[in-house]
C-alpha cells in the first residue's frame, strides 16, 4: 500500500517569500525609474524651450544661455507676421477641433454601436487616414483642390486638418461607445424620455470625457501640424510655418514666449478635463 505524500506549499513568512517579494519589488522600482526617464526624455525639448523665453541673448541666434530677464515676455507680441501666424493657428485649431469634434462623435457613435454595410470600410478608410505619411495626404489634399477649381488658403487648411483629424477623434468615441452599460439609455427610456432626452441627458454625458480627449488630441494635431499645412496654406503663414521660414535669419525669443504660453493653455485644458472626468465618476 503506497502512501501518496505531497509536500505542501511554502506557507507565507518563509525564506522563499521574502525574496519572491523583495523581486517583486525591485521589477517595480526597475519600471518605475524606466517611465520617469522616458518622461523627463520627452519633456527636456519643452524645458529647454521654457528656460530660454527667460534668455537674453546678444545675437540674433537664441542657442546660448545669457542671462536672466523677463523683456520678452514683456514684448511677447512685439512681431506682427508672428502675431498673425499664432492667430491663425489657434484660430484653425478652435475650428478643427470644434468640426472634427463633432463629425467624429457622430462617426464613433456609428461604428461603437451599429452594424451596417460597409462598416469595415469606413474602418479601414480611418485607420488609413491615421497610418498614410502627412506628404501623401497633403499631395492628395493639394491635387483634390486644384482639380475643384479651389483656391487654397485659410479654409482649405481647415478642411484639410478636420479631415485628418477627424479619424482620432471618431476611435476615441468609439472605444469609449463600446464599453457604455446599454441599460442606462434603457432605463431612461422606461422612465419616459425620448431618444433626443435620452441622448443628450444620458448618453453624451458619459461620452464627454471620450469626446473632450478627442477634441483635445484635434487640437494639438492641428495646431503643430507643418507638412499638410504646406501644401494647403496658400498665401496663409501659421505659426509652425513662420518659425520654419525665420530659421533662416534667426529665431527671436518671443517664439519660445508663445510656445511656452501655448504649452501652458494646453496643460490648463488637460488638467481641466481630467477634474471634470473625476467629477462625474
Amino acid at each position: 500500500m503506497s502512501t501518496d505524500v505531497r509536500t505542501p506549499p511554502a506557507a507565507p513568512g518563509t525564506p522563499a517569500e521574502p525574496r519572491r517579494t523583495a523581486r517583486a519589488r525591485r521589477r517595480i522600482d526597475w519600471g518605475r525609474y524606466y517611465t520617469w526617464a522616458v518622461l523627463a526624455w520627452l519633456f527636456l525639448p519643452i524645458l529647454f524651450m521654457v528656460a530660454f523665453s527667460f534668455n537674453d541673448p546678444a545675437g540674433r541666434h537664441n542657442i546660448t544661455w545669457q542671462g536672466f530677464t523677463l523683456h520678452w515676455y514683456e514684448n511677447a507680441f512685439a512681431y506682427p507676421e508672428l502675431n498673425e501666424a499664432m492667430f491663425n493657428s489657434v484660430s484653425i485649431a478652435l475650428l478643427t477641433m470644434l468640426m472634427s469634434g463633432v463629425l467624429g462623435t457622430l462617426l464613433g457613435l456609428a461604428l461603437g454601436r451599429f452594424s451596417f454595410r460597409g462598416k469595415q470600410l469606413t474602418n479601414l478608410v480611418m485607420f488609413a487616414a491615421i497610418s498614410a505619411p502627412e506628404v501623401v495626404l497633403g499631395a492628395a489634399l493639394l491635387s483634390t483642390f486644384l482639380m475643384m477649381g479651389v483656391t487654397t488658403g485659410y479654409w482649405t487648411t481647415v478642411v484639410a486638418h478636420v479631415m485628418f483629424c477627424v479619424s482620432f477623434v471618431a476611435i476615441t468615441v468609439r472605444a469609449r461607445v463600446i464599453t457604455l452599460d446599454p441599460r442606462l439609455e434603457e432605463a431612461a427610456q422606461d422612465l419616459g424620455a425620448g431618444p433626443w432626452t435620452t441622448f443628450r441627458l444620458v448618453t453624451l454625458p458619459m461620452l464627454f470625457p471620450a469626446v473632450m480627449a478627442g477634441g483635445l488630441l484635434a487640437f494639438a494635431l492641428s495646431i503643430d501640424d507643418y507638412i499638410i499645412t504646406t501644401f494647403v496654406s496658400g498665401d496663409v503663414t501659421t505659426f509652425p510655418l513662420w518659425i520654419w521660414g525665420t530659421t533662416r535669419v534667426g529665431i527671436p525669443p518671443q517664439v519660445n514666449v508663445m510656445g511656452t504660453l501655448l504649452f501652458l493653455v494646453g496643460v490648463i485644458l488637460a488638467v481641466a478635463n481630467i477634474v471634470m472626468a473625476r467629477r462625474r465618476r
